[in-house]
């Protein structure tokens, strides 16, 4: 078992796909896991699948891109139990239109969820982790961040912002023994990705040298690792989970 018992750990964009994965990872190791979701019935429907399986998990949905709701509810999670250990920025949206077909509004919408929520995520819960002395950042990135990809400009752009944010930020709170790592995954078996028809899926498996997509759990896996002391001296990296997967 990882070592994250009792550990109080937020994932945002925690409802589905590789979120609620991670959500599930965490409650096998017994940390009070407390999830984010965009409305409150993706959030209820969440809890309630969860609790099914018998995990118990507290669940919120603040708007993201307001600091102030962000801010508020982050302090009555603190109230509540007293410290915030691990935060994992996982809520995003993608993009795929090519740039004549992208609006200002369409480029601003992937900026604000993938990189603004990002920084008032943070910002809200340093303080606490800074008073504890210790906590642990995970965003969630993508190996487009390091490849780009050849149509959607706003999504790989606004992974590179989270690369950014990461590493600049484990510099900033090393110090305070603040460990702020991403997780970049490369073609995962979401609900998304297996809808795709068989014709789409294997010209893209052809390039894996791992011979397929990955798991929900592979990227769970990963945040589990770094959230958790086996990770202990590693802080500013961009893990790639991918395969070996390359342009």
């Amino acid at each position: 078992m990882i070592d994250v018992l009792n550990k109080v750990v937020i994932v945002t964009g925690g409802t589905r796909g590789i979120g609620i994965e991670i959500v599930r990872a965490f409650c096998e190791n017994k940390a009070k896991v407390i999830l984010f979701g965009s409305r409150k019935e993706t959030v209820d429907k969440a809890i309630t699948t969860l609790a099914k399986e018998g995990y118990e998990v507290e669940g919120y949905y603040p708007n993201l891109n307001n600091y102030e709701e962000v801010r508020k509810t982050i302090k009555s999670i603190h109230d509540k139990y007293g410290r915030i250990d691990i935060l994992i920025n996982n809520a995003g949206v993608s993009a795929n239109q090519k740039i004549e077909e992208t609006t200002s509004e369409d480029f601003a919408k992937i900026m604000e969820l993938n990189v603004n929520a990002i920084f008032n995520m943070s910002k809200s819960v340093v303080p606490y982790m800074k008073e504890q002395n210790y906590g642990v950042i995970l965003n969630t990135s993508s190996i487009v961040s390091i490849y780009g990809q050849p149509s959607g400009v706003g999504y790989p752009a606004s992974k590179f912002a989270v690369n950014g944010i990461t590493k600049s930020l484990a510099l900033e709170l090393a110090p305070f023994n603040i460990r702020v790592n991403a997780v970049a995954p490369g073609i995962i078996n979401t609900d998304m990705v297996s809808s795709l028809p068989k014709e789409m899926i294997e010209p893209l498996i052809t390039k894996i040298p791992l011979g397929r997509i990955g798991e929900p759990r592979d990227i769970a896996n990963a945040f589990l690792f770094l959230a958790s002391n086996m990770a202990s001296y590693i802080t500013g990296i961009i893990l790639q989970v991918d395969g070996c997967a390359r342009n």
